[in-house]
């Protein structure tokens, strides 16, 4: 796919289940989160996305490596 052609567009990247896994206290087992990543999309590289977005005022580049993209939204398409 050629993701270049997105570049300037809003993406909402839904992760693999098991890419946020955290430890769940109370029963010290593991729990998987769907984790997603939101931003728009800056520049692709071989390896991923890179994302900037803002954060508590700041600017920040979020790079989201292809084999951790489960989904992914583009708005304004």
């Amino acid at each position: 796919m050629n993701w270049k052609q997105f570049i300037g567009k809003t993406m909402n990247i839904t992760m693999h289940e098991n890419y946020g896994i955290v430890m769940d206290p109370k029963t010290d087992s593991a729990v998987y989160e769907i984790v997603f990543k939101s931003g728009t999309l800056v520049e692709v590289a071989p390896e991923g996305l890179l994302l900037e977005t803002k954060k508590d005022a700041e600017q920040v580049k979020i790079f989201v490596f292809f084999n951790a993209i489960k989904c992914i939204e583009i708005f304004n398409f």
